[in-house]
């Protein structure tokens, strides 16, 4: 965990915005400004999967360099405030996390809620939003967003099989060329919206790409394949030229509304 006096709620990676690819990592640090201190919890926290999705910075960055695509990070722990969040939804700020009490977290008066809001939440996702618009406007064409998150391998006493999973709602276009290109390495389990369903009314996914009709997927790969700096470059470089590909199929750079399982879009 990293807490500085100057603190910014994101982070942009710079590529070539003209191919209409965009990169996002909601989870990609565990970050806190200085006067949250640690929220209450000891330092080992911060190297849990509660605090960050392990590995997804390298990740990101690595696959926007070999893309050369634009990319932006949210610059703060998730345990401060959950940007794959919608607003109203509760667990977007944790008082209790995978067995975890966040004791900067309870209680949470209306007023520190508006505030993480409005200095962290919003303005990660102001910047999302600014750079979704720049690669329309530069590219003339529909952008394709990818959102990169990590999972750890164990939940509640399960044992998570897969290696990597792709989650969506109802657009298809992405997640299904993404989950086939990927299980053609039978030594992979790849999961179609597992470990978790792609159906989350408000987050990322929803806010940006669902409701703009632009093809989108969210990937989440096992912590402990990307957790050191090599298992992240190597994941960096399977997922290039897989991106690059679906990046050129004819129906990704159109709009098209699908709408979504958790009701209208």
């Amino acid at each position: 965990m990293t807490r500085s006096t100057v603190f910014t709620p994101f982070d942009i990676v710079d590529g070539d915005r003209k191919k209409g690819v965009v990169l996002l990592a909601d989870h990609a640090r565990r970050d806190l400004p200085e006067e949250y201190g640690s929220l209450g919890l000891s330092p080992a926290e911060f190297d849990r999967h509660i605090a960050y999705d392990i590995g997804v910075e390298t990740v990101t960055r690595e696959l926007a360099a070999a893309l050369d695509a634009p990319a932006v990070l949210a610059g703060f722990s998730r345990l401060l405030i959950d940007p794959n969040r919608g607003e109203d939804d509760p667990t977007m700020i944790r008082q209790l996390y995978d067995g975890t009490v966040v004791p900067g977290n309870y209680p949470m008066a209306p007023e520190e809620r508006e505030r993480r809001l409005d200095r962290f939440y919003r303005p990660y996702h102001d910047a999302v939003g600014a750079m979704i618009a720049s690669v329309a406007h530069a590219s003339g064409k529909a952008p394709f967003i990818l959102s990169v998150h990590s999972f750890t391998p164990v939940m509640q006493r399960f044992v998570r099989p897969w290696h990597v999973g792709v989650l969506w709602d109802r657009d298809d276009r992405v997640a299904r060329p993404l989950i086939d290109m990927l299980a053609q390495d039978k030594a992979l389990v790849v999961g179609d919206n597992e470990p978790y369903d792609g159906a989350l009314r408000g987050d990322t996914m929803f806010r940006h790409a669902i409701v703009n009709g632009y093809a989108h997927a969210l990937i989440e790969i096992r912590q402990d394949l990307i957790a050191d700096r090599a298992g992240a470059l190597a994941w960096a470089e399977r997922l290039a030229p897989i991106v690059d590909a679906i990046d050129r199929r004819a129906d990704i750079h159109q709009v098209k509304m699908f709408g979504s399982r958790t009701g209208p879009a």
